[in-house]
């Protein structure tokens, strides 16, 4: 884990989401990605997907099921990203990964999910992180490579017509899972 700050920031604080946490939680996800706001961080979703990203049912699912935390991320005491791990045999799935879109660019994302690999090995021992990205989001599919991700070529398809994960803009969305061997060292340190 990134022991140092960035210059001129405070550490940053990892917790558990509470459910008193859904509403805070909803907003930061939502303008991670979509909307106007989302145009602010280089992770908006807003050409390809209008609609919302989540809702307060789908953040409290993640917080309530058995085997899954979301991680809420702090700096000074107020949210500045999310992240959600779940428990999946000898894999943990990472998702639910938001940083307030003025912040991004800066480091913190990289910190988080550096973070969240290393609280899966500790807690649950897995040996890799799996996660599904949308597949025409080449440059956030770089972002990960450049993390030790691997693209595996495994598409599931985007759930068209379900207004839970938003309205498509386009019709050749997938998601592509992504997965990382976290047992050969690769737990996430910053490079």
């Amino acid at each position: 884990m990134d022991t140092a700050p960035p210059q001129g920031t405070d550490e940053l604080t990892y917790r558990d989401a509470t459910e008193a946490d859904v509403p805070e939680l909803v907003a930061l996800v939502e303008s991670a990605y979509r909307g106007d706001s989302s145009r602010a961080g280089w992770t908006t979703e807003a050409d390809i997907l209008q609609g919302q990203r989540t809702d307060p049912d789908g953040v409290r699912d993640v917080i309530t099921s058995p085997g899954s935390r979301l991680l809420v991320v702090e700096r000074a005491g107020e949210p500045i990203a999310c992240c959600q791990l779940e428990h999946r045999g000898d894999a943990a799935y990472f998702g639910m990964f938001a940083v307030r879109p003025g912040l991004q660019g800066g480091g913190v994302g990289r910190r988080v999910l550096a973070e969240a690999e290393r609280l899966a090995v500790a807690a649950w021992g897995v040996r890799e992180m799996h996660m599904t990205v949308i597949s025409v989001r080449d440059e956030l599919i770089a972002w990960y490579e450049r993390r030790g991700y691997r693209r595996t070529g495994r598409t599931t398809p985007f759930p068209y017509g379900d207004e839970r994960f938003g309205l498509p803009q386009r019709d050749d969305l997938e998601f592509e899972l992504l997965v990382k061997n976290l047992a050969e060292g690769g737990t996430g340190r910053p490079r």
